[in-house]
């Protein structure tokens, strides 16, 4: 699916997407110098630049055209658009505005009333600072010696989209490494909930038994997960739903699955992969905000 690659055009979806999900402004005593449309369509700009706070008020100085489709008299501080990003990404906001974009993406009848296939993946992103801690633990067999691990953590993007268009139509952000499998399920319904699926695939790191259990059996969705291979064995597995998937495996319909790794692709050529922020809720909210403006820059 193509993107926008015009500042202009993202700046007047993003405005037009704010308008539909926040209000003005976020309290009836607020100084009103900004609406909440102007800044959430700032912060989209922000990624689409590439930029941090302060390089996107110097482009925004720049851009008068950006700012007439704004409505933007003057240019804001960039403290007030990092405090702004507190505000406007909450959880809440965020599914809201995620809605939206299918929304819109429905009126423009380049998403169907429900998804006939979807895909389940995650990445990790590049955080743009050193991010490690230390665990101190005794050796085996020793009293007084200690050895130092290093593990390293990074930030953690899972999504699903629908395999058609690009959109992705759930999120969940997180620190990595960590197992997929626990995802799926939280994953799965917030997507279902936005756009309704037929078919749902994932790579073997989704798949378990009770996976399939709820998907299938809760929320009616046809799963399609491929099976965990160990070493070689000719057993079945126990259970009904992963039994059927070494038995009767739809290849054709996995194989539409690779859709998601384009998605993460697109996400990190067009928006960079990199994590700028450097608290754990920053980095939360800058994953998020990625996904809002891939969606934002198919809708155009």
């Amino acid at each position: 699916m193509t993107t926008s690659k015009s500042p202009i055009n993202v700046a007047i979806w993003a405005y037009a997407i704010a308008k539909k999900s926040l209000p003005a402004y976020s309290h009836e005593k607020s100084p009103h110098k900004y609406t909440q449309h102007q800044l959430f369509a700032l912060l989209i700009l922000k990624q689409f630049f590439q930029e941090d706070y302060r390089g996107l008020v110097g482009i925004i100085a720049d851009f008068s055209d950006i700012r007439k489709v704004l409505e933007l008299e003057i240019v804001p501080h960039y403290t007030t658009l990092q405090k702004a990003s507190k505000r406007l990404l909450s959880s809440k906001k965020i599914q809201k505005l995620l809605q939206t974009t299918i929304k819109a993406a429905q009126h423009i009848e380049l998403l169907k009333e429900q998804s006939s296939l979807s895909a389940l993946d995650s990445t990790g992103m590049e955080a743009g600072h050193t991010s490690r801690y230390f665990v101190k633990r005794r050796q085996r067999g020793e009293e007084n010696m200690y050895q130092t691990t290093t593990y390293r953590r990074f930030p953690k993007l899972a999504l699903n989209c629908d395999c058609r268009t690009h959109i992705i139509t759930g999120l969940l952000v997180g620190k990595g490494p960590s197992p997929d499998v626990v995802h799926f399920k939280k994953l799965l319904r917030q997507a279902h909930n936005n756009l309704p699926i037929q078919t749902i695939t994932a790579d073997a790191g989704y798949d378990s038994e009770s996976n399939h259990i709820f998907a299938r059996d809760a929320l009616k969705i046809h799963s399609i997960i491929n099976p965990k291979t160990g070493c070689p064995t000719k057993k079945l597995p126990s259970g009904k739903y992963r039994r059927e998937m070494v038995e009767h495996f739809d290849k054709d319909k996995y194989g539409q699955r690779w859709q998601s790794e384009t998605v993460m692709s697109m996400l990190k050529r067009n928006l960079s992969e990199s994590i700028f922020s450097k608290n754990y809720w920053s980095q939360r909210r800058e994953m998020a905000l990625k996904v809002l403006s891939h969606n934002i820059m198919i809708v155009w």
